[in-house]
């Protein structure tokens, strides 16, 4: 293809000639007339994020760390017990009892460490930040020898954006 206008042409050109008039195998119907049929009972998407989340048991290791998705996190004073973990898209929920005990923001990569230094500390020193609204920069990343973590400029993303604002959300061009 030439260009992203030529690659959405051609695509263009497919959809029309094969793909949407052919007779689907499963549902022994044209694809397009299908699809106009059921296009009136569709509804538009939520307008946010869908909240997914994953329901895990895991039982604390002897270092109060659990291990999620090939990462580990820490929790305070729970070792060997079993908590339930709820996994969403960008953060990481500990909870035992019912009770949240941990939070943390999602690692990416695997054999990485997220250590809370409250979680490492004594009852009484946790109580007394307990009332002190903490920021996740307050949260250690360990890594192991050898591994780092990649930086990465949010320029590509104000571009793309930009470009979509431009489009009226619609992309169909080239990289930014």
């Amino acid at each position: 293809f030439r260009n992203m206008e030529h690659l959405n042409a051609e695509l263009r050109l497919w959809l029309d000639t094969v793909a949407n008039v052919r007779l689907h195998g499963t549902t022994n119907r044209i694809v397009a007339e299908a699809f106009a049929a059921e296009q009136p009972e569709l509804q538009a998407l939520p307008a946010g994020p869908f909240d997914a989340l994953i329901r895990l048991e895991r039982r604390v290791s002897h270092d109060g760390l659990v291990a999620i998705g090939g990462n580990y996190y820490s929790v305070p004073d729970r070792t060997r017990r079993l908590v339930e973990v709820h996994q969403l898209v960008d953060e990481i929920r500990i909870l035992d009892g019912g009770h949240l005990v941990a939070r943390h923001p999602v690692m990416e990569g695997r054999k990485q460490y997220r250590i809370d230094p409250l979680h490492r500390q004594g009852a009484a020193a946790r109580a007394r930040a307990h009332s002190i609204q903490r920021q996740d920069s307050d949260a250690l990343v360990f890594l192991r020898p050898g591994e780092r973590i990649a930086g990465r400029s949010l320029a590509i993303y104000q571009a793309i954006g930009d470009r979509l604002a431009a489009q009226g959300g619609a992309m169909t061009g080239g990289r930014p």
